[in-house]
């Protein structure tokens, strides 16, 4: 360890190094030498590689997060890069200042949908995402011991004007829309309400707006069902034509419909779908592998070209740039515009995007919904299990199922077909967890899927039983 000024140089937890992100328990396995140290390597990593030696940072409302951002930017500065803090604010700010400044790279200093005592950091390396073995790279600096001290500098840029005026261009509504909005006391209720006073034809309602990282009304996150209960009422209550949900860092979007129900992610891409199939010629359009079957199937009807994605916001942005797709998502909310857009994950230009789509249709939200085959399915299911043992217990599973020779799609954990519907089994890469889904075209199928990942749960020592 080598002590630098009231930082020091440590090596990472391993645990910290996941596949999107670096991210752990605040005093535990992150602290503000973990920041530092992250700051050292990254920055040293761009200046060897890029040419502007320029990197954007920003950090969400946590409370721990003032701190470790400003050892961060010390480790930055201390690489020899200049720094450009844009202080406080969504994680997809911090992504239009990347592209805003023409900067090298961009750090995020979030913990995104975790509970509170969780912290991390979101990288972006030349417009790219900076992931899975570039992660892992970091400690590799580390070992090998070249990292030196230079004079870098730090810049504050406040850009809250220009990320507004960038996400209402070209947004119009033709139609006058009833909005309720639930920032989730996260920090994408510093802009909520100046957005809201820009965009013409609409009425809002905002709750939950204040940024305060003890999140005091409800977890910031819009796949559990239960966090979205005071969304709900506010619509109902207001009698909304819609709500929108964002996450912590506001890279996830929610939706309510005007009846208070639930519209999931591969629901409402289907309604933007509907619209970027009018601009392109049979686009390709990414979904991860949580997915209903119902999306690939009604997406191929509106001449999209589906693709199956192994989840994970970082790959799935490359494979839009492979694929030169307008479009992508995946089913926890994180949705990417190509189309009119930079192709990272801004929950707030999505909304915008629907309360767009929506304002050109004569019906409401619900009935658009409602056309398509009606399924039965758990949410998003995700639950503890030891972070050692949480990709061993998917490939004891899938060694089973392959064995009952089941139809069985592999890209990212185990998905099953069979003529009830279909079954998910996947390690979270940014949680100690697993995570479940299910559908099927009846309730009773729905109940015999349930029973085959119960039971392969339990064959791999994992007691779990869900609730409908």
């Amino acid at each position: 360890m080598v002590q630098v000024n009231k930082y020091t140089l440590e090596n990472f937890d391993p645990e910290v190094l996941r596949e999107y992100d670096i991210r752990g328990v605040v005093g535990e396995n992150i602290n503000e030498n973990t920041a530092y140290t992250i700051g050292r390597t990254f920055g040293h990593t761009v200046k060897s590689k890029l040419t502007s030696h320029t990197i954007v940072t920003g950090y969400d409302g946590r409370l721990t997060s003032p701190s470790l951002h400003k050892a961060l930017c010390e480790g930055l500065k201390d690489s020899g890069v200049t720094v450009i803090n844009i202080g406080m604010g969504p994680t997809p700010m911090t992504y239009f200042a990347h592209y805003h400044f023409d900067a090298d790279a961009a750090v995020m200093l979030t913990g995104s949908h975790n509970p509170s005592e969780y912290n991390g950091f979101k990288m972006v390396f030349n417009k790219h995402s900076f992931f899975a073995e570039d992660i892992q790279s970091l400690q590799k600096l580390l070992d090998k011991n070249e990292l030196l001290i230079s004079n870098g500098q730090i810049i504050e840029k406040d850009i809250t004007k220009e990320y507004i005026e960038r996400n209402l261009l070209n947004i119009s509504l033709n139609r006058k829309l009833k909005v309720a909005w639930d920032p989730g006391n996260g920090a994408m209720g510093k802009v909520t309400r100046e957005i809201t006073e820009k965009l013409i034809n609409s009425e809002n309602i905002i709750i939950n707006e204040e940024v305060d990282g003890n999140f005091p009304n409800h977890h910031p996150d819009p796949t559990v069902p239960k966090n979205m209960i005071q969304l709900i009422a506010a619509v109902k209550e207001n009698n909304c034509d819609i709500g929108l949900a964002f996450d912590g860092d506001g890279d996830r979007l929610g939706v309510i419909d005007n009846l208070g129900n639930i519209v999931w992610a591969d629901q409402y891409m289907l309604l933007l779908c509907s619209e970027i199939a009018n601009l392109y010629d049979k686009p390709k359009i990414i979904m991860d592998v949580k997915c209903s079957k119902v999306f690939f199937d009604e997406a191929k009807k509106i001449n999209c070209d589906p693709i199956m994605s192994r989840t994970g916001h970082s790959p799935i942005k490359e494979k839009m740039k492979e694929l030169n797709s307008p479009l992508s998502g995946e089913m926890s909310g994180h949705v990417c515009y190509g189309d009119d857009f930079y192709g990272y994950d801004d929950a707030m230009y999505v909304g915008l995007r629907l309360l767009r789509i929506l304002s050109n249709q004569n019906n409401m939200l619900s009935d658009l919904i409602n056309i398509y085959p009606k399924t039965f399915s758990t949410p998003e299911t995700r639950f503890d299990v030891d972070e050692s043992k949480k990709f061993t217990i998917i490939d004891e599973v899938k060694e089973r199922l392959k064995k009952e020779d089941k139809k069985i799609i592999d890209i990212d954990g185990v998905r099953v077909e069979d003529e009830e519907g279909w079954f998910l089994m996947r390690a979270s890469n940014t949680q100690n967890q697993l995570t479940c889904r299910a559908e099927s075209i009846s309730e009773e199928g729905l109940k015999k899927l349930i029973a085959i990942i119960e039971d392969q749960l339990s064959l791999s020592g994992v007691n779990y039983k869900f609730t409908i």
